[in-house]
């Protein structure tokens, strides 16, 4: 409840329901009986899971944290899911581009095969498996390059836009790397996309909720300067430029076919910063 989705999804749905909010010190989602008892005994219309480890790099290297995000991102979503339908109640899990290889330029509907390159990716589409065998109400939903007010959460990221921002502070140059593409999601729009989805009662599966429109990280650095008036050497580089740890997708672009458009991302990037 804490991370920055969390945040957004409790300020979206606490103007019009009552909203209980677990973060890490209310509940561990790896201990199966604990997440049955609290669910069970709260008997709520909905439930959304938005945790995730997402250390992409921590999780290619580290054997330990590898397993951990194997419980957590996987089979700790499938009990959620068991428990979702042993109540009959619906489930919405947060999944991500990752689960695709990202050699489509066209991008990816939501009917699409996953082909994870990473680890990380494989303990996401792990989740996104355990869903489709023990949840039988559920919305999948994929996003990708999430940002938005930081979460208070100590294991909450600064977004893209804030690193940005904070580096040109003390910068006058910047490499950013220009041939990865996929779409920015602003976390208010997916958790107003998430709201509709459970208040239009919409057919359950799979979407796609990221901001219209795909960049990459150059492209997206340019508006976020423009936008701010600040001015800043920044030079297109291939990604190559920083090595990694994990293989990340190349074209990830998240194709929304099944619901109106969401904003598209340099609108969502304006009403970030004006905000």
């Amino acid at each position: 409840a804490k991370g920055t989705l969390g945040r957004a999804l409790v300020r979206q749905f606490a103007n019009t329901h009552k909203v209980t909010a677990w973060d890490r010190a209310d509940l561990d989602i790896a201990d199966f009986d604990q997440v049955r008892k609290k669910v069970a005994d709260l008997r709520p219309d909905a439930v959304v899971n938005a945790v995730a480890i997402n250390a992409v790099d921590d999780i290619e290297t580290d054997d330990e944290l590898f397993e951990l995000a194997k419980q957590v991102n996987g089979y700790a979503v499938g009990n959620i899911a068991s428990t979702t339908t042993e109540l009959s109640i619906p489930f919405v899990h947060i999944s991500t581009d990752y689960v695709f290889s990202g050699t489509s330029a066209e991008g990816y509907n939501e009917a699409a095969i996953p082909n994870p390159i990473s680890r990380y990716a494989e303990t996401k589409l792990l989740g996104e498996q355990q869903v489709q065998q023990n949840a039988q109400k559920f919305y999948m939903v994929r996003i990708s390059r999430l940002f938005g007010e930081k979460g208070s959460s100590e294991f909450s990221k600064r977004s893209f836009v804030d690193l940005m921002l904070a580096l040109a502070e003390s910068k006058d140059h910047l490499n950013v790397v220009n041939d990865q593409f996929s779409c920015p999601s602003y976390a208010p729009d997916v958790a107003q996309f998430i709201q509709r989805l459970l208040e239009e009662q919409r057919p359950f599966g799979m979407y796609h909720a990221a901001n219209q429109g795909a960049c990459s990280w150059y492209e997206w650095a340019s508006e976020i300067f423009r936008l701010r008036n600040i001015e800043i050497n920044i030079a297109p580089v291939p990604a190559t430029h920083f090595p990694r740890a994990a293989a990340a997708p190349m074209h990830s672009e998240l194709l929304n076919t099944k619901m109106s458009p969401q904003p598209g991302w340099q609108d969502a990037l304006a009403r970030y910063l004006s905000e």
